[in-house]
């Protein structure tokens, strides 16, 4: 490994998380180190309208958010770059992180926003679609499809969550399952069952998801029977993913505690880790908001863990 050298605080990852947590340490004199990947920004540069981060009044885009985030962090002293994080040593001081580049540094703390990424049907048309009508978060573009149908894709808490949720905003909500039962909680699935503007398919799956060019919309979906191979076409204006989220944490296993989904645990109340002066924020962590505004909180919080911890060295 070549370029060996000592950084106080290394940043794994970017994305709101990251930046924030670059932003408060790099004002703190700290000089952090952010190594932000090799697509950095997160989930917020498959976003294109943003209209619930704080301080805007009018529609922003994720790409341009993630932008300004990284400009105010290199503004304010962090060193930014580009590169992949490939292993880490968390069993002894300082720690060690090496990178795809070839590069090995050592610091005396670490903050890990790798983030997490959403899981897609992986079919050619819902990428096609996506930020066009296909999301993966109700909770993000719901208000986007006021007085419009709508179909969530998915059978756990998850999903009838966000069904739920939807009948705020939608004329309509379509949930689709591949299953003949959902794997909700009891209680969820009740009320969703009891919910007279919520309709579920059961034992069909998206066939593919089809729409217009100019201007590029969604216009309905195909469903695959799973047991007859019978298909069906169904109107909506909006497709929501809700299969669940995948951490970004392979790096970390066997050397961070995860819960049983691979989410890094932390402190109730911080992000501390079991490992004093390594902390994770944002949806590394957080398997229940997943924001982009509780994110940037968890970084700055994990900023000020990471400051304090130094202070005692």
């Amino acid at each position: 490994m070549e370029n060996k050298q000592h950084e106080k605080m290394i940043i794994i990852g970017s994305g709101p998380a990251g930046y924030t947590a670059a932003i408060y340490a790099a004002r703190a004199g700290l000089k952090p180190l952010q190594i932000a990947g090799y697509e950095p920004g997160g989930q917020l540069m498959i976003t294109t309208d943003v209209e619930n981060f704080p301080g805007f009044e009018s529609t922003i885009q994720g790409p341009w958010l993630m932008e300004q985030m990284r400009k105010q962090a290199e503004n304010v002293g962090t060193k930014v770059m580009n590169d992949l994080v490939s292993k880490v040593d968390f069993s002894k001081r300082p720690f060690t992180v090496e990178t795809d580049g070839g590069k090995s540094y050592t610091a005396d703390t670490v903050i890990i926003s790798t983030g997490a990424k959403a899981k897609w049907l992986d079919i050619p048309s819902e990428k096609k679609f996506q930020g066009f009508g296909v999301s993966a978060c109700a909770t993000c573009d719901g208000f986007f499809f006021r007085n419009q149908k709508v179909m969530i894709v998915g059978g756990g808490n998850s999903a009838v969550e966000e069904a739920l949720y939807m009948t705020n905003h939608a004329s309509h909500v379509t949930l689709v399952h591949r299953r003949d039962q959902l794997r909700a909680e009891k209680m969820l699935t009740e009320r969703l069952l009891s919910h007279e503007n919520i309709s579920v398919i059961w034992d069909h799956v998206v066939d593919e998801i089809i729409g217009d060019e100019n201007p590029k919309k969604v216009t309905g979906v195909k469903l695959k029977n799973v047991k007859t191979n019978e298909m069906q076409t169904v109107a909506v204006d909006g497709v929501f993913v809700a299969i669940g989220h995948t951490p970004q944490t392979d790096l970390f296993k066997g050397i961070l505690e995860m819960d049983e989904t691979g989410y890094l645990i932390v402190k109730p109340g911080s992000t501390e880790t079991a490992i004093p002066g390594v902390y994770a924020a944002g949806d590394v962590q957080d398997k229940v908001y997943r924001q982009a505004v509780t994110a940037a909180g968890q970084g700055c919080m994990a900023a000020l863990d990471a400051e304090k911890y130094l202070q005692t060295l």
